[in-house]
């Protein structure tokens, strides 16, 4: 079992937290600061937020003798990332009246709001609630947001699979009532905590992770999950799940004995049982998992630690079945459906491009507002992808003319068409200026360096290259650089490790090519790497599969 002893300081946080509820209420009311009391920060998290400050503005409030500016970025749960287009419309004056103003679409098919002020988090929890809409779970040591393959076109069978994804989702949360009590003032905060089978008193050992992916896409890049669900679809029926255990793709610099992981097969369950797997493979991670040293906590070293053979067999134990040999599947893409596509009942789906998740009317297009149009209509939903882009769906036949109509008139399709391959493939988590892990730029940079590697890829004739790039302005790995054909991982100001050898399907990892370039030296480097890549590379080979045999497996 894990450790009993020397307990970090958030798991003995966790089990005086009374279910979650802490002192977040007397945090909430006291008028002398923007933050919260210290405890509360981690247990806040559990109900969907993080504690943040201004990290542009620290000197400047620093000299005024001022505390930073503090405020809180809210994540919403939003299991197989679907919104009606009424909420869509609540969700963007909520963010007009309490956060930035910016919606950010994550790489977990959520949205989260940066930049609301401690007197403005109930406000914006109770705003969501009367939309159906909430963030218990969305981050903290639970499972988190569940994602699941986006586009219906995917299989006729995207709804069943859907749908189960919100039921994981349900059946996986918190017991705790604490969520509606201090930000909605249900009820007065109980005495005596609720019965929680799964969770307990002591909640994981860190965050947990699941996606389900329907080949022969793998958008969700399902092997990055703590547990990664692959659907197995036979003669148009879903029959059941591959399950992989222990992705993750955090690190430490310096620190060799964290490292990214992908998800090892444990194998096949029919559909019947998968939900029972699913809560034992959590169960068996709650129980294993490291509670001394939160850098050794994720699903991954615990199965390195058992073997995932032992690991698998203490599931099946506690299941009362055993898994079966993993059943035959294939990946042929992980990228979204960019335009106009129809599904098998004829309703019409539009996948439009959105730099790095962030939806916001600024250079000349209208983005933001040409979306809040198209929701007021009523004619499309709003599902978002694992790349952080959107869907417009279920548009119906007669519908697709007026959606198309506000697609060009706030210029959405010549953004969405005009973009590069590279760009449209392009991903980066939230860095600074909110981040406090960030050591360097991610969404805020990467825009423009895509900008001066462009003019490399038309020097090499690679410009309708699919190639996969993405950046994280720490080693976390939120942005999942270390998945990527190219990733970047800030380490301080203006510098990055360049990590290639990454295979366009989401089955290898990349490695560190080089360390802490600035940007002459990444564009130097790229421009050497693709000149080798167009002279040597076989007939339909990938600069990610290029890379790992040229420079990567030839110098281990």
């Amino acid at each position: 079992m894990s450790e009993k002893n020397n307990l970090s300081g958030t798991e003995k946080i966790k089990v005086a937290s009374q279910g979650l509820r802490g002192t977040l209420k007397e945090s909430l009311t006291d008028a002398h600061t923007g933050a919260i009391r210290e405890d509360d920060q981690a247990l806040v998290k559990f109900h969907g937020m993080y504690m943040q400050d201004d990290r542009d503005r620290r000197e400047e409030r620093s000299r005024k003798k001022l505390e930073p500016l503090y405020s809180f970025m809210i994540r919403l749960r939003l299991p197989g990332g679907f919104m009606t287009p009424e909420q869509w419309i609540g969700l963007h004056h909520v963010a007009g009246n309490y956060s930035t103003g910016t919606i950010k679409i994550t790489t977990r098919q959520t949205i989260q709001l940066h930049g609301i002020l401690k007197s403005h988090t109930k406000p914006t929890i109770s705003a969501f609630n009367t939309m159906q809409l909430d963030s218990i779970a969305a981050c903290g040591d639970v499972n988190r947001n569940v994602t699941c393959a986006s586009h219906p076109k995917e299989s006729p069978l995207h709804e069943e699979i859907y749908q189960f994804a919100r039921e994981i989702s349900a059946h996986h949360l918190p017991k705790s009532r604490g969520y509606y009590e201090v930000w909605m003032d249900a009820e007065k905060l109980v005495e005596t905590t609720e019965e929680d089978p799964l969770y307990q008193d002591r909640y994981l050992p860190r965050k947990f992770k699941i996606g389900i992916a329907i080949p022969p896409n793998n958008d969700v890049d399902v092997f990055i999950n703590d547990l990664g669900l692959i659907a197995i679809i036979e003669d148009g029926e879903l029959k059941g799940y591959n399950l992989a255990a222990g992705g993750g793709l955090g690190t430490t610099h310096g620190n060799a004995s964290t490292y990214a992981r992908l998800g090892s097969m444990l194998g096949y369950v029919p559909k019947a049982q998968a939900l029972k797997a699913i809560y034992e493979v959590i169960t068996v991670q709650r129980d294993f998992g490291n509670r001394s040293d939160r850098k050794q906590a994720r699903i991954k070293y615990t199965i390195d630690k058992l073997g995932v053979d032992a690991y698998r067999a203490e599931v099946e134990k506690r299941c009362g079945f055993s898994f079966e040999p993993a059943r035959p599947y294939a990946f042929t893409s992980r990228k979204d459906a960019y335009g106009w596509s129809q599904n098998h009942e004829g309703k019409w789906y539009y996948t439009l491009f959105i730099e790095n998740g962030r939806v916001v009317d600024e250079n000349n297009y209208p983005l933001k507002t040409g979306l809040l149009k198209i929701a007021e209509t009523g004619k499309a939903n709003f599902r978002f992808t694992c790349n952080q882009n959107l869907i417009l769906s279920d548009i119906a036949d007669a519908d697709k003319a007026i959606v198309e109509q506000l697609l060009v008139e706030h210029q959405i399709i010549k953004s969405t068409d005009n973009a590069s391959p590279m760009r449209r493939n392009s991903m980066a988590c939230v860095a600074l200026n909110t981040c406090a892990l960030a050591m360097a730029e991610a969404q805020r940079y990467l825009p423009t360096l895509i900008s001066k590697i462009e003019p490399l890829l038309q020097k090499h004739q690679l410009a309708d290259e699919d190639i996969i790039v993405r950046m994280t302005g720490c080693p976390n790995g939120c942005g999942r650089s270390p998945n990527a054909e190219i990733g970047f991982v800030g380490t301080s100001l203006g510098k990055y490790n360049l990590h290639i050898g990454g295979d366009r399907l989401g089955e290898r990892l990349n490695t560190k090519y080089k360390d802490s370039l600035d940007e002459t030296g990444i564009l130097d480097t790229l421009d050497n790497l693709f000149d080798v890549y167009v002279k040597e590379r076989s007939a339909g080979e990938t600069f990610g599969d290029f890379s790992q045999r040229k420079w990567i497996s030839d110098n281990r």
